[in-house]
């Protein structure tokens, strides 16, 4: 339900979109851009959908969703009771973290097709991977980073196959 809701957003924005002569959001966005407002958008949508998770009322909080009622005002800087939500358009969904910690982690796999010519005749975005799976501390490796990078945190060999074995949804 929540890719649906996803799907139905850029439906109806990208048809008002071209309908005025304008690029898609899709094309329109830079790829880190889009990925944080799809991240946003599952979160909100999974906790609209689900009876014990919402949102983390905690800005940039960790999780995204927190178990209703755990937290005063279901908002926590840094909890453990929740799911942290991810997106990216790495098939196999490693995705960058801001820290390795044992948390529940659902990412989002999609793609965008920024190839076809002419644009108006590109594919819509799509998901092609969800998962859904407890990680550890251990299951990472720390990204190096310069003195100006943002310290970051990625499943190792390892950890990515715990979490690729605990898949919900893939097209193949």
């Amino acid at each position: 339900m929540a890719m649906q809701d996803v799907y139905d957003f850029l439906y109806d924005v990208n048809s008002h979109l071209s309908g005025r002569g304008l690029q898609r959001l899709d094309d329109m966005l830079r790829p880190a851009i889009l990925s944080g407002v799809l991240s946003d958008m599952l979160t909100a949508s999974l906790a609209k959908h689900s009876r014990v998770l919402t949102e983390n009322q905690y800005h940039n909080g960790h999780p995204d969703l927190v178990v209703q009622g755990v937290y005063p005002n279901n908002a926590v800087k840094a909890g453990t009771e929740g799911v942290e939500v991810k997106t990216t358009r790495k098939a196999g969904g490693a995705v960058d973290t801001h820290g390795a910690r044992e948390q529940w982690m659902c990412v989002f796999v999609y793609r965008v097709d920024v190839e076809s010519e002419p644009a108006i005749e590109r594919e819509p975005m799509a998901f092609t991977e969800v998962y859904l799976g407890h990680v550890k501390i251990e299951d990472f490796r720390k990204n190096p980073r310069s003195e100006l990078g943002t310290r970051t945190a990625t499943l190792h060999r390892d950890g990515i196959q715990k979490l690729r074995e605990s898949w919900v949804y893939r097209v193949d």
